[in-house]
């Protein structure tokens, strides 16, 4: 099973740093998210910033993990993907999600309804810009026609390799029809993996296709400090309706109505791992140990292709973050 690495940093030159990092100790892709730094600005540093250790014998993959698929043109997504391939001497995987209604609406002024065939649309646009030619048509909910356009540099690969993040079984599932991959929610404990994601997928994924299992890793000498760390991740979760259902159904109801009480409160939604108790932070991350959490990771292993791994982040001090992210990297390399 590979591990990837989605890296921190509280400066873009020490994310690149983090991702050398990874790379050194062996990691399979570093991954970049998209919230408080654009995706595709981050893939570009560490498309530049990777790939060139001693020898030439790494190669780490850079993807976005994952880019808002509404908030850009479907055109313009395409055009980076091709430029971030460039970039990264073919290593780039376009990792795309919808996210949720309020976040396209209410952040970014963009359209959400019917998100599955629009989501859909964006995969065949892309792929129709990707693949050149001129027209380039469709028609949907999505839709565009262009004319007397060409892109007019080689490209470095015939196809881009594209990943749908996807936590309903509707967009697991068009993940498995139209993508290359398919990439976790950052709660993904293996049994969801297993009794849920993967029956869904293999009923339309293709023998080549990538499962991308992820979780928020904590390591710490000290099994409670490294749960204290992760369980404000958790906690920002509880206090989103949209992850209620799946909190509900492993008991955990009264955490999120005490979450998403506090947020009414006042109280930020990344200083709430005070109300997740200690077995709903085991549920739902990979916290421990070194030991504990190799064995942890392990239990991805004929499940997934590859596991995501990012140190706990949210409420925390930047210099514990820093010391989380250290002690990840220190585990990643010796499980390589």
């Amino acid at each position: 099973m590979r591990l990837d690495l989605q890296p921190w940093g509280e400066t873009m030159t020490e994310l690149v740093t983090a991702a050398r990092a990874a790379e050194a100790a062996g990691a399979g892709v570093v991954w970049a998210p998209e919230l408080h730094r654009s995706a595709f600005t981050t893939a570009a540093a560490l498309a530049t910033g990777t790939g060139k250790l001693a020898g030439g014998e790494a190669r780490i993959g850079v993807g976005t993990g994952i880019a808002l698929a509404f908030a850009r043109s479907a055109m313009l997504t395409a055009i980076a993907a091709a430029d971030l391939d460039e970039l990264s001497e073919g290593r780039f995987r376009l990792g795309l999600g919808t996210g949720v209604a309020r976040l396209n609406q209410d952040w970014h002024g963009v359209a959400f309804e019917r998100p599955l065939p629009r989501l859909r649309d964006t995969v065949e646009i892309i792929r129709k810009v990707l693949a050149g030619g001129d027209p380039i048509n469709h028609r949907g909910v999505r839709s565009i026609r262009v004319r007397g356009w060409r892109r007019p540099y080689a490209p470095v690969r015939d196809r881009i390799p594209i990943y749908l993040a996807g936590v309903g079984p509707a967009m697991v599932a068009l993940a498995g029809e139209v993508a290359d991959g398919w990439i976790a929610h950052e709660l993904c404990p293996p049994a969801d993996l297993r009794d849920r994601i993967l029956p869904i997928l293999r009923a339309a994924r293709r023998q080549d296709f990538d499962v991308v299992a992820a979780a928020c890793c904590s390591v710490d000498d000290d099994p409670r400090a490294a749960r204290r760390r992760a369980a404000n991740v958790v906690g920002f979760y509880a206090s989103v309706r949209s992850y209620g259902e799946m909190f509900e159904n492993a008991g955990f109801a009264g955490v999120c109505r005490a979450a998403g009480e506090a947020l009414k409160a006042g109280r930020p939604a990344d200083s709430l791992g005070d109300l997740v108790p200690d077995e709903m932070v085991d549920a739902y991350t990979i916290a421990g140990t070194p030991d504990q959490c190799r064995s942890k990771i392990a239990a991805y292993d004929g499940l997934a292709d590859a596991i995501k791994l990012s140190a706990p982040s949210y409420g925390l001090p930047a210099e514990e973050t820093r010391h989380a992210q250290d002690r990840l990297l220190d585990l990643v390399g010796s499980l390589r």
